[in-house]
């Protein structure tokens, strides 16, 4: 990556639809209504031969106090000092507005290179509106369309000048290195790395704390927090090192209640979430001390665990609880009762707040993602099964007995093992609890999704279905002198 480029403008100026062209995937939220996009996105993109990050922001508004607009605006301008190049994006077809005269001369003032864009520029209703771009006194507009990808031509044309003296400054600055990367061997857990970072998804009910659980982690105010629930929308990834490992955060909206989700944009923002936990390693599930385990919650642990995804369940707020002794053994206890198939998982006590239990947090995480990577040797596998078989033998329904010849782990991420047995249609889901639990005990795998396959071993007669052979013609004569 050469440079950095922040897109601003005020909301609904097709901000989210130009980072979306550029990275080249829907990854930001796009809707017609104003005011979709609340907290910085980083992607990579691509224009043309230039690779470099971009970064999506909030529409900026006029507000300047603590209300949720103010905050936005506040994470916007800190974009604006991050970035190294700003495109000032305004809308053709609505002309220069008093808003985008007040932002230009904040641009002025921060930033040091300014590209002006006029966007949704298709056709002659916008010839008058690029027009009053000049009067911002940015330069020349760049004529784009970011729906139809119109004009990107014109933006590489401005962009690769700059592109070129920041290369130039990476390649002063780079340290010169010898160190040669090896590539990892397939048969070894993955050990993550700045390429590959481990990947966290922190999910919950809307107001749980993981906006600001994330930025007590980075130690800076990255995301956008308050007291209003739902305030996120996108699922926003951060790259860093947690201790001494390479992580990718994910922060996703709250999930509510399918039913109570009516609002397009929300349903949007959900998806999102949902398809954070499918591409995440760990999974936390972070809870409300005040009202923990609810419905909700109890889904979205549940999701997490169909999904195969190593879970942590962490409970926020805790430096307000005031019984925090007999809070946490009613916790346990509910967390066995309402989740046995996530038995043996971290449950972590964490203040969002105050980072209190952070370091707790970060051991449980690791601990569940080794867990998750485990691979258990076919000897030692075998020696546990015929143990287990001895102690308590399989059922034999319809009096056919069903035997348990070898198993093997057939796979990792998360473990997956295969029984090869008679009569697999048969085994009853109880005796493959039996196996789960323990392999989750023998092997020391708590918590972690542990898939458990029975399939069947040739048990028939290998020359039932096989052709007589035709008699050859020396035993047709010799049975006919018998005769």
């Amino acid at each position: 990556m050469t440079f950095t480029l922040a897109i601003v403008g005020r909301p609904n100026v097709g901000k989210s639809t130009l980072f979306n062209r550029l990275v080249g995937r829907r990854l930001a939220l796009v809707d017609d209504q104003p005011g979709v996009t609340r907290d910085l996105r980083e992607g990579e993109a691509r224009l043309g031969d230039l690779r470099f990050t971009v970064i999506d922001t909030a529409g900026l508004e006029e507000a300047t106090d603590d209300s949720l607009q103010g905050r936005m605006r506040r994470l916007t301008e800190r974009a604006v000092e991050m970035a190294d190049i700003c495109l000032f994006m305004i809308d053709a077809r609505a002309g220069v507005t008093p808003t985008d005269e007040v932002f230009a001369d904040i641009l002025r003032k921060k930033s040091a290179h300014v590209i002006l864009a006029a966007n949704k520029a298709e056709g002659s209703a916008a010839d008058a509106g690029l027009i009053e771009a000049y009067s911002l006194g940015l330069g020349e507009p760049v004529r784009l369309s970011a729906e139809h990808g119109e004009g990107l031509n014109e933006l590489y044309s401005m962009l690769a000048p700059l592109s070129d003296a920041y290369a130039e400054r990476a390649a002063q600055d780079a340290p010169e290195t010898d160190v040669t990367v090896e590539d990892d061997d397939e048969d070894t857990p993955r050990m993550p790395t700045r390429e590959r970072p481990l990947q966290i998804a922190v999910v919950g009910r809307p107001n749980a704390g993981k906006s600001t659980l994330i930025n007590k982690i980075l130690g800076e105010d990255r995301l956008l927090t308050g007291p209003e629930a739902g305030i996120t929308r996108d699922a926003i990834s951060l790259i860093l090192d947690w201790g001494d490992v390479p992580v990718r955060l994910f922060d996703t909206a709250g999930m509510r209640k399918r039913a109570k989700v009516q609002d397009k944009l929300e349903k949007l923002s959900v998806s999102d979430g949902l398809r954070a936990v499918k591409f995440a390693e760990v999974v936390v599930v972070l809870l409300d001390a005040e009202i923990p385990f609810e419905q909700q919650d109890l889904r979205i642990a549940d999701l997490a665990e169909r999904e195969g995804r190593a879970v942590v369940v962490a409970v926020n707020k805790w430096d307000v609880e005031p019984e925090k002794q007999q809070k946490l053994r009613d916790l346990k206890e509910a967390f066995n009762r309402l989740l046995p198939q996530l038995r043996g998982a971290p449950l972590v006590t964490v203040s969002a707040k105050t980072g209190r239990g952070l370091d707790r947090l970060q051991a449980a995480v690791m601990k569940a993602h080794e867990v998750w990577n485990r691979r258990v040797p076919t000897a030692a596998l075998n020696r546990w099964l015929g143990d287990m078989v001895e102690a308590h033998p399989p059922p034999a329904p319809q009096g056919k007995r069903i035997k348990l010849r070898y198993m093997t782990q057939a796979k990792t991420r998360p473990p997956g093992f295969v029984v090869m047995c008679s009569h697999p249609d048969k085994m009853p889901d109880s005796y493959s609890r039996y196996l789960v639990n323990g392999l989750r005990d023998d092997f020391d795998m708590p918590g972690t999704p542990i898939r458990l396959y029975m399939r069947g071993q040739g048990d028939r007669n290998p020359y039932k279905d096989r052709k007589k052979k035709a008699p050859s013609k020396l035993r047709k004569h010799l049975e006919g002198r018998r005769e």
